[in-house]
């Protein structure tokens, strides 16, 4: 009896996080062109409370997260990526962080 209950409770338990951590995964572009530029992204990215991953690939500029859709929206990690200096599709990033941004790291940006 006790074996019973206990496995109701860790189906219950497991049953109410799956609920609680809505785990979300998209892609996205962000514009860059150098490994520099994935590390500032990534982190970036990494830094919003509730993005579990993040990876930039600069051969297509796309940008995959994985993130907690219960506590920030898509939207958070845009903004977080436009304020170190990168474009996104819904975000552009001020014009004066671009311009300090290391000179392999100015892409082409695009225009809005």
């Amino acid at each position: 009896m006790k074996n019973k209950s206990l496995i109701l409770v860790c189906m219950f338990l497991i049953g109410t996080m799956t609920v609680f951590a809505q785990a979300k995964t998209e892609k996205f572009k962000v514009y860059g062109n150098c490994g520099m530029c994935q590390t500032r992204i990534e982190k970036a990215a990494k830094s919003v409370d509730g993005v579990s991953k993040a990876k930039w690939n600069s051969d297509n500029a796309m940008l995959t997260v994985t993130f907690d859709a219960s506590k920030i929206k898509v939207l958070d990690i845009h903004k977080a990526v436009a304020i170190v200096g990168h474009d996104t599709d819904l975000e552009k990033a001020d014009d004066v962080v671009y311009s300090k941004l290391h000179g392999c790291c100015q892409y082409e940006r695009p225009n809005k």
